[in-house]
């Protein structure tokens, strides 16, 4: 009996087996039928400096669904992203109050804050075994209190240009009139991420996520990978408030229910609450998906009240669909 040997894909065939696997596919249909329908309602939408401004606006929801999927794709969740960005802003307006040569200083200040705050998160439910659910929630609830305790619900000060100028300016250019800077952080931290969930230190945090004790039984340091990733979701949250405190300025609501926008966002994307499955491009696919549903809904003329119901059913949706995902087998890509 004679067998033939099976056919080595094409390049192409390879390479789009690598940028869409995981179910990155589904998600980047679903924005690219978003923007065909936004086009349809408002075809400017599609001019360059326009694509530029929706761009500065998604980014800091990409650096948060990269966080945030660092998180959940080992089998954990961190509810406190978005009462850290509002921390941040709040923080470093107070402390630069419109003084250019705090700002290196602020940001270091912020970056060291950030690590902090993921180092407590990832101990107390490594080392601690308390549910991310009610760890990150109590970090949540003690970051919005403390602040609002601080500044009594009115935050003074102000953002220096230099620190702004990351959020919301960019580089000039002719047609797209302007390239911004928060553009090129998220596509920055996008490729970072894919690279880094490609090298071995990617694939411990899917083996975490995916089945903990075998892990642990290979050698994976699971309470170390954990804790790991809740720092580099800090980290991005820190990273996300500066791009927000640049784009929006500061107020008292500032990264108000972003904890959940990022969830949605990743789950979007087709990445498994639970953890073991998903991609980082799946999860820049549903964090522009989502910024893109909302720019649709504002287009409708939706009230923002409809915000919180959509996230809520595609979380619900999410968590049905991932007792069927898991029973699937899945080689992690990036």
């Amino acid at each position: 009996m004679t067998t033939t040997a099976p056919q080595k894909p094409k390049p192409g065939a390879a390479f789009a087996a690598r940028l869409f696997g995981g179910g990155s596919a589904t998600v980047f249909a679903l924005l690219a039928l978003v923007f065909v329908v936004i086009l349809f309602l408002n075809p400017s939408f599609f001019e360059p400096p326009s694509l530029m401004a929706f761009a500065k606006k998604a980014a800091p929801l990409v650096v948060l669904a990269v966080g945030q999927y660092v998180v959940i794709v080992c089998g954990e969740l961190d509810l406190s992203v978005g009462s850290l960005v509002g921390a941040q802003v709040v923080i470093a307006a107070a402390v630069i109050d419109g003084r250019e040569s705090m700002t290196l200083p602020v940001l270091l200040l912020m970056v060291a804050f950030g690590v902090l705050v993921g180092l407590v998160n990832g101990l107390v439910v490594t080392v601690l075994k308390v549910h991310s659910l009610i760890a990150t929630l109590g970090m949540m609830l003690v970051l919005y209190g403390a602040i609002r305790l601080w500044t009594g619900g009115a935050p003074t000060g102000a953002l220096s240009e230099g620190f702004r100028e990351i959020g919301r300016g960019g580089i000039d250019m002719p047609v797209l009139r302007q390239l911004p800077w928060a553009l090129l952080v998220a596509v920055a931290v996008v490729v970072v991420a894919a690279v880094m969930m490609r090298k071995p230190f990617g694939r411990t945090l899917v083996a975490a996520g995916d089945n903990e004790k075998a892990a642990a039984f290979a050698g994976v340091r699971v309470w170390w990978v954990r804790t790991i990733a809740f720092v580099l979701s800090s980290v991005l949250a820190t990273l996300a408030g500066v791009l927000i405190g640049g784009y929006a300025g500061v107020t008292a609501q500032v990264g108000e229910g972003l904890e959940f926008t990022a969830i949605t966002a990743v789950v979007l994307g087709g990445v498994v609450l639970g953890g073991g499955r998903g991609t980082v491009l799946a999860a820049m696919g549903g964090a522009l998906t989502l910024e893109a549903l909302f720019t649709l809904f504002t287009q409708l003329g939706l009230p923002s009240t409809i915000r919180p119901t959509f996230q809520g059913l595609i979380i619900i949706a999410a968590v049905a669909w991932a007792a069927r995902e898991r029973r699937k087998p899945f080689i992690p890509q990036s």
